[in-house]
């Protein structure tokens, strides 16, 4: 039952950090298509300023999570996918750096370089995630020593890069959405009509993710065994029209909440379908790492447990007081206070 909890705590973590930075990743990678000027673009880091870097703390948790509950699972990950992770490491720290160093010379060329270390600090975590986790859901190649056979390049397969994208368009429909949600007037209408735009690309790609993992993985095991697991994929589906409908007519709240349902849901898919798994292997299904031979003792798993039940509804709370506090729409007092990106 422990071992349970804390699976399902792995993937939930994951699942809100996709959720929350995923319209951060999308609207910066969005910046030169959204913005038509220096102003707009202050707009856009505006809309993020004071969420990103709260956001960012899931990731953390979530690789915490990983090290404390399954350390074996996580020396193999951080071993096997190690470059795609440290690329994707590097490129967060770019993003972060971009928010304070943007402003701190006058000079248009300066601005449009940290303007680029933006795009490029939130396109490359979007994709390589979706990689990353793809090839987790396909099976990496590892032996029964935990040791990969492999490279970079092997985790940019097909369905790799089919899970990249599926990640990229859901955190670009996520962004417009966010940008519609923060601003008035014309830059309003424009993250709407971007949503628009990219949502049917987003809907080709997810129906071509759900047939290929029947081809690539075994995810769908688990679903025919318990038919009732199809309930994830079906409000996933659910939630993914509802986010067009929202769009379609305007009501950017609840299409924001609609696409958030649908990111927690296609992470869970593929969640529920790993289970017992949490690292599987391609080469032999006997060299895989599941919750019951890479976990820590139980007596680790209770403290944890206790830790985790006291501290994270404080994290809850306080980021729910911050988009309380910071949800309104930007005026142009706000791009005029000190503090302001």
């Amino acid at each position: 039952m422990l071992l349970n909890i804390w699976f399902f705590l792995w993937g939930l973590l994951w699942a809100v950090y996709f959720m929350l930075d995923g319209f951060d990743l999308g609207l910066g990678t969005l910046l030169p298509v959204l913005a038509k000027d220096d102003n707009e673009r202050r707009v856009i880091y505006n809309a993020m300023g004071p969420f990103w870097d709260g956001n960012e703390v899931w990731v953390i948790t979530a690789g915490g999570v990983t090290f404390a509950a399954f350390p074996t699972t996580y020396a193999v990950m951080f071993s096997s996918l190690y470059a795609a992770l440290l690329i994707i490491l590097f490129a967060l720290i770019l993003r972060g750096v971009t928010f304070e160093f943007r402003n701190k010379v006058d000079k248009p060329f300066w601005r449009a370089v940290w303007d680029w270390c933006l795009v490029v600090g939130s396109f490359v975590p979007a994709l390589l995630f979706g990689v990353a986790f793809a090839n987790i859901f396909k099976g990496i190649p590892i032996d029964q020593n935990g040791v990969y056979h492999g490279t970079l390049f092997t985790l940019l397969n097909p369905y790799g890069l089919i899970g990249g994208l599926l990640f990229l368009f859901l955190f670009l429909v996520h962004g417009s959405i966010w940008l519609s949600v923060k601003t008035e007037g014309e830059m309003h209408d424009r993250g709407l009509s971007m949503a628009k735009k990219l949502w049917p690309v987003l809907l080709v790609i997810a129906v071509v993710f759900l047939g290929t993992t029947k081809y690539y993985t075994h995810l769908y095991d688990n679903y025919f065994q318990k038919p009732v697991l199809f309930v994830i994929p079906l409000i996933t589906v659910i939630a993914l029209l509802a986010t067009r409908y929202f769009v379609g007519k305007g009501s950017e709240w609840k299409a924001w909440f609609a696409s958030s349902v649908t990111i927690v849901t296609a992470t869970f898919f593929g969640i529920a379908g790993l289970y017992p798994n949490l690292f599987p292997s391609s080469i032999d299904p006997s060299y895989s790492l599941t919750i019951f031979n890479s976990s820590s003792s139980p007596l680790t798993l209770k403290i944890m447990l206790g830790v985790a039940l006291a501290l994270v509804p404080v994290v809850i709370i306080y980021q729910a007081w911050v988009y309380k506090a910071f949800g309104h729409k930007l005026t142009e007092e706000d791009l005029a206070y000190d503090e302001a990106y």
